[in-house]
Order: structure tokens, then sequence, then C-alpha cells
């Protein structure tokens, strides 16, 4: 049980620097406490060595994610499209 404890948490803070990095491109707040969130609960199950911190850090960022703390997509028109 330890070692998908290890992996998922190592995936949550890769998570977690890959929305860090886009919250540096886009500066969108929302993105920042998505990416602190994920950090967060990684961090705490890797220390901690229990699964609860990265449940709990995932439905936090479903619930921020249902609530608009997420950025839009904009998509681009391209040269031949009217």
């Amino acid at each position: 049980m330890n070692i998908i404890i290890i992996i998922i948490s190592i995936i949550f803070i890769l998570i977690a620097a890959a929305v860090m990095f886009a919250c540096y491109r886009t500066r969108h707040a929302g993105l920042f406490w998505i990416g602190f969130t994920y950090g967060a609960s990684g961090v705490a199950a890797l220390s901690l060595m229990q699964a609860w911190p990265l449940a709990a850090g995932f439905s936090m960022v479903w619930v921020m994610k249902m609530m608009g703390m997420e950025s839009e997509v904009k998509e681009e028109k391209k040269s031949g499209d009217s």
C-alpha cells in the first residue's frame, strides 16, 4: 500500500508543478489555489504515509473546479475561418 501512496503522491506533486507553471503563464489566481492544493495533499500524504490526504485534496480540487476557479480554454480562430 505504501508504494501506491508514494506513486500517487508523486503524481499529485507533478500535477501541482504543471498547474503552477500554467498559473505563472496565465496569472490566473484559481490555478494557484488548485496547484497549491494538489501539492499540499501530495506532500501531506508522503509525510503521513496515509491515503486520506490524497482523497481530501482531490475532492477539494474537484469542488474548486466546480466553483469556476479553473481557467477557461480560449479557442483561436485561424486566418482561413470566417
